[in-house]
């Protein structure tokens, strides 16, 4: 089961996304959903992993969907706090050079300065 919390910061202005659980095959519409509706809300989004236990590939294709909208709209986008095995399946799928991957929030919200 996806568990999915969302928070709108404005000093700094940026749309937190928190997600986790399980990312599967029937719960991946929500995180798309979750993703859509940062994407409309804000230009600057950091997406915290850190409770992800699993994602399926519909999971990754879900990110790999929005990865030329991202470009087209201008956002910043930056994933954090991945479990090891988690970011080990991005790896894999060269996702770390499509998307910009930090340790923790610290680190997500420098990037997006």
């Amino acid at each position: 089961m996806i568990k999915i919390d969302n928070h709108i910061n404005d000093d700094p202005a940026y749309y937190q996304l928190s997600i986790g659980g399980e990312v599967d095959a029937s719960s991946s519409i929500h995180l798309e959903e979750g993703l859509k509706n940062a994407m409309v809300a804000s230009k600057k989004i950091i997406v915290d992993l850190a409770e992800l236990e699993y994602i399926s590939s519909a999971g990754l294709g879900v990110f790999m969907s929005i990865i030329q909208d991202l470009e087209n709209e201008g956002i910043q986008f930056v994933i954090y706090g991945m479990a090891p095995k988690v970011n080990e399946v991005f790896e894999i799928l060269g996702l770390n050079q499509l998307i910009t991957i930090k340790k923790d929030k610290e680190e997500a919200l420098e990037a997006i300065k």
